[in-house]
């Protein structure tokens, strides 16, 4: 019979989000590093839906008392999640990505970042970039879209922001590995938005601090100056929005590497270049997180690569570069929360 981390990892991998196998095990490796094997059992018995202990107890066959202290310190140290509601805790699975790997933030070590470098890009290759309901999204920085175009409320993160009543701010789990292996990029660190019960778990667990509206709006003007992508949860009303780069964030690194990232993302717009503006100066280059920007005697843009992220649009001095919507029939509505988001992976993987 598998031992407990093989159980673990087909877990995983039945969650919405997966965690494929791979031919050189690193998966397991991983969760050896983090799971004792007790915790590996006790995970691997967990729902992605919110249990109260006695519900999980009689689930699971499980002394009441023993098993409130073991997922207690398993939430803690962020292996699985926990959120209180009428002075209630509960418990549920957590899935790899977005999940276990970043509530280990704090405590980060070079062999398990060695591990999910090896691994992140399997994950990816195998179930991101396949998975037609992605976790994450691309929303465009403000100030980026064309004169005359109606944004959504879900599509522009000072609104999504303005709407929260909970916010915890921390640090960039992909800069701060890369940092610690000596390849960091300087940006800045601070920029990861959590907000209501996933909010609430990081300032619980230290991961992060909690912040006004205000404060967020300034964290938000921070990351867009340093040319930092905006990927919000893959829902209307999200849990977070990351602020990403391409040199650190696994998404980004990952999707940069494909013909067609524009493909692999949702996004709603895409650059273009007034050629009778452009002065071939090559700052969109550098502002593209993508590749997605050539210059010959005018800058040209492949929609191909484009993400829609609108960081070309203030890096050109000429006001040559635009944000355009998608045609309709194009254009992605995001679930409207993100259980309906799980729900529709979970429904396209056929896990339920």
């Amino acid at each position: 019979m598998s031992d407990a981390f093989t159980r673990l990892a087909r877990h995983l991998d039945s969650l919405p989000a997966g965690f494929p196998a791979t031919e050189s095990g690193v998966e397991i490796r991983i969760l050896k590093r983090l799971f004792s094997e007790e915790e590996a059992e006790i995970a691997a018995q967990l729902i992605m839906m919110p249990e109260p202990v006695e519900g999980i107890a009689r689930r699971t066959g499980r002394d009441e008392t023993r098993l409130a202290d073991m997922l207690e310190r398993m939430s803690r140290k962020g292996l699985i999640f926990r959120s209180t509601r009428d002075g209630r805790k509960y418990y549920m699975a957590a899935q790899f990505v977005v999940g276990i790997w970043e509530y280990h933030l704090n405590d980060l070590d070079e062999n398990l970042i060695r591990d999910v470098n090896e691994y992140l890009p399997v994950l990816m290759e195998k179930q991101w970039v396949k998975q037609e309901t992605k976790q994450l999204r691309v929303v465009p920085i403000a100030g980026s879209i064309s004169a005359g175009i109606s944004v959504m409320p879900y599509e522009a993160a000072e609104e999504i922001i303005a709407r929260q009543s909970r916010i915890v701010v921390s640090p960039c789990i992909c800069r701060r590995e890369h940092e610690m292996l000596g390849k960091g990029c300087g940006k800045p660190m601070e920029v990861c938005l959590s907000f209501g019960s996933a909010a609430a778990f990081y300032e619980e667990n230290g991961l992060g601090r909690a912040i006004s509206i205000e404060e967020a709006l300034a964290v938000l003007k921070t990351g867009l100056a340093a040319g930092l992508v905006l990927q919000p949860g893959n829902a209307q009303k999200p849990a977070n929005i990351c602020m990403c780069c391409g040199c650190c964030c696994q998404v980004l690194k990952n999707l940069k590497t494909l013909d067609s990232p524009a493909k692999a993302v949702h996004t709603n717009y895409f650059a273009v270049v007034a050629s009778d503006k452009c002065v071939a100066c090559e700052s969109c280059v550098s502002a593209c997180q993508m590749d997605a920007i050539t210059v010959n005697d005018t800058a040209t843009v492949n929609r191909n690569r484009c993400i829609g992220c609108g960081l070309c649009v203030p890096a050109c001095p000429e006001a040559a570069v635009s944000l355009l919507q998608k045609d309709a029939a194009e254009r992605y509505v995001p679930p409207r929360n993100v259980f309906e988001t799980y729900m529709n992976m979970a429904r396209q993987r056929g896990k339920i």
